[in-house]
């Protein structure tokens, strides 16, 4: 049949060990038979990142910000054994944080819900899409270590030096430790929007989770910003779309989550989007289910990527010639919500379409019993299980038809 033409590019972002080879067949098998297309292709994997000194993904980043749209293959974030596995010239940041930087996202991990996969929270029928806020907070945060007797104080000079703000936070009479963390308006605006433009496009109602009881400033902050964007400029497209924005105590609302069936996005500060997503994985079943989406304010940027890492025990496994049987689907699901947001900003509804068929072929394909071994692990001991080659034939072979 014949390929199916894409207008404008998409950023094609490879990374590391197993991951990469998954990256590969995706392509081959399942992308390039059936899509005229124009991947711009740039090569994240630590060997080329400590080739370029990093800026291979400055460069990445910016081609997404130019396009619109990039899918990310799972890439190494050294730690010191990976420094001395890859003889690297530095300990490098993690890419996605680069990435997530320079584009000013906010990331959304959603949930790949297969009936016949068991989740521990049996009664989610329906995705709870992390909304997760991605700057500042502890993630830029500064500790000491609090060796002596003394006063520890926060402090804030303005820049004309005409404002000087002074708290006492504790005074120390034995050791200790203290840490300050920040967040700027525009950043918690910015996320506001991607939450609020993202649950339009969805149609689902949105939640933003805060400690505002205790923290009086810093969480209060999120929740007078929320509520000033969602009152001027989204309201009334909430209104018409018959859909909700409300805002909620941490605590209330973990509990709300674990009592509810889904169908909501929960905003969450950094830290907490960063635990809660992986709760939410784990409750559906695996994070080798688990889509993450990063998009602009505007909701006109995305990049995709599964959730999960680089897989490196089965790299290992093939590296020494051995057939494994990894889980392509968070993946595969990476490379379709990139093309379906392709298919939207180019008014090419034929690509859309071949996005979500493909999107419901592997869900059929894993209803209908055929999955790689984690999967059948979850289903249980009488569940089949099939290596990943034998997965990828099947789905294209379906694609095909």
């Amino acid at each position: 049949m014949p390929k199916i033409k894409v207008k404008n590019p998409i950023v094609d972002i490879n990374g590391d060990e197993m991951a990469r080879v998954i990256w590969d067949k995706i392509k081959e098998s399942l992308i390039l038979p059936f899509l005229d297309i124009n991947l711009l292709e740039f090569d994240l994997s630590i060997v080329n990142r400590n080739n370029t000194d990093d800026q291979v993904t400055i460069e990445a980043a910016k081609a997404i910000k130019k396009n619109n749209v990039g899918v990310k293959c799972a890439t190494i974030t050294p730690d010191d054994k990976r420094i001395i596995e890859y003889n690297l010239k530095r300990k490098y940041p993690s890419p996605n944080g680069t990435i997530r930087n320079i584009l000013n996202g906010t990331i959304f991990r959603e949930p790949i819900i297969i009936k016949n996969i068991p989740k521990i929270v049996n009664h989610w029928n329906e995705s709870v899409v992390i909304a997760r806020h991605a700057f500042g907070d502890i993630y830029k945060s500064r500790e000491i270590d609090i060796k002596k007797n003394g006063k520890l104080t926060l402090k804030f000079e303005s820049a004309d030096k005409k404002e000087v703000v002074e708290e006492t936070i504790f005074e120390f009479d034995s050791p200790g430790v203290g840490i300050s963390y920040f967040n700027i308006d525009s950043s918690i605006r910015d996320f506001a929007y991607s939450c609020f433009n993202f649950a339009l496009n969805r149609k689902i109602p949105i939640f933003l989770s805060t400690k505002n009881t205790i923290l009086q400033k810093y969480d209060e902050r999120f929740k007078n910003i929320f509520e000033e964007v969602y009152e001027k400029k989204f309201k009334k497209k909430f209104q018409e779309n018959n859909i909700s924005y409300q805002h909620r105590l941490i605590d209330d609302m973990v509990a709300c989550m674990l009592k509810w069936s889904g169908g909501f996005i929960w905003a969450c500060k950094n830290y907490d989007g960063d635990v809660m997503s992986d709760l939410v994985a784990q409750g559906y079943g695996s994070l080798g289910l688990m889509t993450s989406v990063l998009q602009s304010p505007d909701g006109k940027i995305i990049e995709t990527e599964a959730a999960h890492g680089t897989v490196t025990s089965h790299y290992r496994q093939h590296q020494n010639g051995l057939e494994t049987s990894t889980n392509p689907i968070a993946s595969i699901f990476a490379w379709t919500r990139a093309l379906s947001h392709r298919g939207e900003l180019d008014k090419n509804i034929e690509l859309e379409e071949f996005a979500k068929k493909l999107e419901n072929i592997c869900i059929k394909t894993l209803e209908n019993g055929e999955m790689t071994k984690d999967l059948a692990l979850m289903v249980g001991p009488e569940q089949k299980w099939v290596n990943t080659t034998q997965l990828f034939e099947t789905i294209k072979n379906k694609l095909e038809n």
